[in-house]
């Protein structure tokens, strides 16, 4: 697969999200340490996980300490700041991928139905799949695009903040005991082909077609700290802002307002919403059931 680099980032009028002040209520020692520890990460290592939902950070965390074996937050924030590989292997808890092709199949069918028409339009189409994790949504969006005839005309750009997670959707192989679920829910999602033609199955792994993605671009990027870096027709970020405090998400919604050309569209988990959010005046419903939004301003 191309291994390119997005375009130069443009300068945002979004800043990085900063850290909310301190609640009223007094924090519980767990949530200091909390704190505490993305505090240290961040200024360490510039990932920003600060606006993350406590629930998300400290179910991640404990899960992390069981692993690792430590017995506090506060020791593993020692370690981490003086083991940089530690961190790279806490930064695997702190962002773990929970994906799948096609995932919510109706998804998928109602961009085949509702916004490919609209996309065809366009003499060339850019698509920015944000927190791609392992590339299960890049491949589908890929096959997707390919059945509709749009593929060789749009450059997909594939962004997360973990290189390991990059790495892997840069391999395109995934397990093979996930591919009957993968099958189901492709075809759910208005398939035209066989499943199988994408892949090739070796022991217990299915490798894609490396074509599917052969001009994806795969890059570094934070929704908490980075810039728009490219006007794009269609933003894919689903599952992902469930994990954002409402400031955060704020700053995601407007990195992708601002990256999206005129009424492009916008697309997020099963979960998640823009109804309540600081930009829910700035996008129109599109596939309201879907989670599909038309950028209206």
């Amino acid at each position: 697969m191309t291994d390119k680099q997005p375009p130069t980032p443009r300068p945002s009028p979004l800043s990085a999200a900063s850290s909310p002040p301190s609640p009223l209520q007094p924090l519980s020692d767990t949530e200091i340490e909390l704190r505490l520890l993305m505090e240290a990460i961040y200024l360490k290592y510039s990932y920003d996980f600060r606006n993350y939902t406590t629930a998300s950070q400290k179910r991640r965390v404990l899960y992390a300490l069981d692993q690792l074996g430590l017995p506090s937050i506060s020791a593993l924030q020692e370690k981490v700041l003086r083991d940089a590989g530690l961190f790279g292997r806490l930064l695997q808890f702190l962002t773990i991928p929970v994906s799948e092709m096609f995932r919510d199949p109706a998804y998928f069918l109602a961009l085949r139905d509702h916004v490919v028409p609209i996309l065809h339009t366009y003499p060339s189409v850019k698509v920015w799949v944000a927190g791609c994790s392992t590339g299960e949504e890049v491949f589908s969006l890929a096959i997707l695009l390919r059945e509709e005839g749009l593929l060789e005309r749009t450059q997909i750009y594939a962004t997360d903040i973990n290189p390991a997670s990059l790495e892997k959707a840069r391999q395109g192989i995934f397990p093979l005991e996930a591919i009957r679920g993968y099958t189901t829910n492709y075809q759910r999602a208005g398939g035209r082909s066989a499943f199988s033609d994408y892949y090739t199955a070796a022991y217990d792994a299915a490798r894609f077609d490396p074509s599917l993605c052969a001009d994806v671009i795969f890059a570094d990027h934070s929704l908490a700290t980075d810039t728009v870096f490219a006007e794009t027709q269609l933003v894919s970020c689903r599952n992902v802002l469930i994990y954002f405090n409402r400031l955060l998400q704020d700053r995601a919604l407007g990195l992708f307002h601002e990256s999206l050309s005129h009424r492009g569209f916008l697309g997020l988990g099963s979960k998640e919403s823009i109804d309540f959010s600081g930009y829910a005046d700035r996008f129109a419903p599109h596939a309201r059931a879907e989670r599909i939004y038309r950028k209206a301003t």
